[in-house]
């Protein structure tokens, strides 16, 4: 039961279709352990008349809405990308914006709550993107053109005060902090990990 709950767990916060590999390697057990419970999951849902559906395609799977459901759906959808922006989600846009290009972790350690569905909520309206950054191996959000044309700016150094809240020392120090404690926790995880072997 613990093993089926850490699946369901981990496709409800993904944001987008999971490899099973990917899958596996999270729960650490094998893969056909991992297909047997998302079978299981899939009965569940279909047959139990509930408003979720597991799609399983090309080692892919996702949770996603009953499609008996979609129009209710998209009604929600619409209203939730044409209404006003809520005040978490303008506060993440304003860190994106003045902090570009910013990590999902740093924008939750200034706003000290997760960002997760405020995100998906902005790139959904288009005023947010999300770009792999290779180097640090990390996803990095950056504003769109259209939250620029949306403004009616032509660069986000005309937003008020850029340069002051671009750089501003206690948030760079509070961030530089942030990355110390993780790699110092990063190193002792690494000697724990040495010594088990």
């Amino acid at each position: 039961m613990k093993l089926k709950s850490q699946i369901e767990s981990i496709l409800l916060v993904s944001s987008r279709p999971l490899t099973i590999t990917k899958l596996v390697e999270h729960v650490k057990v094998k893969k056909d352990k991992v297909m047997n419970i998302l079978n299981e999951l899939n009965e569940e849902y279909t047959e139990g008349g509930r408003g979720i559906r597991l799609i399983i395609n090309n080692n892919k799977v996702q949770l996603v809405s009953a499609p008996e459901n979609t129009d209710l759906v998209q009604g929600y959808l619409k209203s939730d990308l044409t209404g006003e922006l809520t005040k978490p989600s303008l506060e993440t846009l304003t860190i994106i914006a003045y902090r570009q290009p910013v990590t999902k972790a740093e924008m939750e350690q200034i706003r000290g709550v997760n960002c997760s569905l405020i995100l998906r909520n902005l790139m959904i309206r288009g005023l947010v993107e999300a770009d792999y950054n290779k180097e640090r191996g990390v996803t990095e959000y950056n504003v769109t053109l259209d939250f620029l044309k949306f403004l009616g700016i032509n660069s986000i150094k005309e937003l008020p005060d850029y340069e002051k809240l671009n750089s501003d020392e206690n948030l760079l120090k509070l961030l530089d902090q942030d990355q110390e404690q993780t790699q110092v926790i990063s190193e002792e995880v690494v000697k724990v990990e040495v010594k088990e072997k």
